[in-house]
């Protein structure tokens, strides 16, 4: 192993005599060249990060539309509760189980339509990343 790092450390020596050894104008040239690379790599990062903040962005926004969301099937079921009860005083045609599945239907459309709009979102996620990776 110490051999292996010897001859990359005689390898890095000899690039850099290389350089030491060219005339002015290849530095200036090879300068120019790590200049324009780190340049592209700076606007990458940047678009990267922009990239980031945006999904940041639109993760909370989906949390606070998931809480609202949740928020509201608990205030659909309760008011769900209420009619059940107001109607089972005037008759008692539902059972307790239909009353259950109705409220378990209501709850499962809204799971449903949320895990469809996190599929979508996790796909739109995949599509960013590989732009950025392709950028």
């Amino acid at each position: 192993e110490v051999q292996k790092l010897n001859q990359q450390l005689e390898e890095k020596n000899g690039e850099i005599q290389q350089m030491i050894n060219q005339p002015p104008y290849e530095k200036e040239r090879e300068i120019l060249r790590l200049q324009k690379s780190l340049a592209e790599r700076e606007k990458a990062q940047a678009t990267s990060d922009v990239l980031c903040r945006s999904l940041t962005d639109e993760t909370h926004q989906l949390q606070r539309k998931l809480a609202s969301t949740a928020e509201m099937c608990q205030h659909l079921a309760k008011c769900l509760e209420e009619k059940q009860r107001r109607e089972k005083g005037n008759s008692d045609e539902q059972t307790p189980t239909e009353r259950a599945n109705q409220v378990y239907l209501l709850l499962l459309h809204n799971e449903t339509s949320l895990q469809a709009l996190i599929c979508n979102l996790q796909d739109e996620n995949r599509m960013l990343k590989q732009k950025v990776a392709h950028v």
